[in-house]
């Protein structure tokens, strides 16, 4: 299998390491770097030439997409997660313009960075499989949210990434219809799965944009993500 190179970029120090330590746990992913400003970074980008990178959107010296267009227009081999607290419209937008091969909201879940590395490492084997590509190729590489228009869930269920099943999925969905907010625990518990499967599932979701999640600190102090789907927001 081939190894990930990646590289993070972002200003918070005690961010990158949250984020180094969870690149750490992942299979065949090997960490080239951590820049905190965007001039390291780009100097980092020409030197290492990534596979992959962790970027933050807000930079004291700059921003983020910036960055993001500079590495389309050079036609940069480097695809980007896009991983941020900006909750805008606009930025997501704009960094769906630019080509982030994902988007993820801070604060970051290792099992939600897990599910988008793994599927693109899923998406780079596909590609090195291909010499030519027909429509059924192209529709399976090209990221897509939610049912295809007159394909049913069969089109749905081809499209899943290795650990997630169709079935269970809809399990998931079905407990999320059922209240307002959910922590993966309870999830897990309504369905009798374990909380580990539950927030992998819900993550996956969120990252379609099927469901959404926001960080409650309780009574306790702890935080928690809790998450709930879209159509009862």
């Amino acid at each position: 299998m081939t190894t990930i190179r990646l590289l993070i970029i972002e200003d918070d120090r005690k961010i990158a390491e949250i984020q180094r330590r969870f690149v750490e746990r992942l299979d065949d992913v090997e960490l080239c770097g951590i820049a905190h400003t965007l001039a390291d970074a780009r100097d980092l980008i020409d030197v290492l030439s990534p596979d992959l990178i962790l970027l933050d959107v807000y930079f004291p010296d700059g921003n983020g997409l910036d960055l993001l267009r500079e590495l389309r227009a050079s036609d940069s081999a480097s695809d980007v997660i896009l991983i941020t607290a900006a909750k805008e419209v606009d930025t997501l937008r704009s960094a769906l313009r630019g080509g982030v091969f994902d988007y993820i909201l801070k604060p970051l879940v290792f099992e939600r960075l897990e599910e988008a590395v793994n599927r693109y490492r899923d998406h780079l084997n596909r590609l090195s499989g291909l010499d030519q590509v027909a429509q059924k190729e192209v529709d399976a590489l090209l990221p897509r949210s939610g049912q295809d228009e007159g394909h049913g869930e069969t089109a749905d269920t081809d499209r899943l990434p290795k650990g997630i099943d169709g079935i269970t999925l809809d399990k998931i969905r079905e407990v999320l219809t059922t209240g307002d907010e959910w922590s993966a625990e309870e999830v897990g518990a309504a369905m009798g799965a374990s909380r580990t499967t539950a927030r992998r599932y819900l993550e996956f979701l969120v990252g379609r944009g099927e469901a959404a999640a926001e960080v409650s600190y309780g009574n306790v102090g702890r935080p928690e993500r809790r998450y709930c789907s879209v159509s009862r927001k």
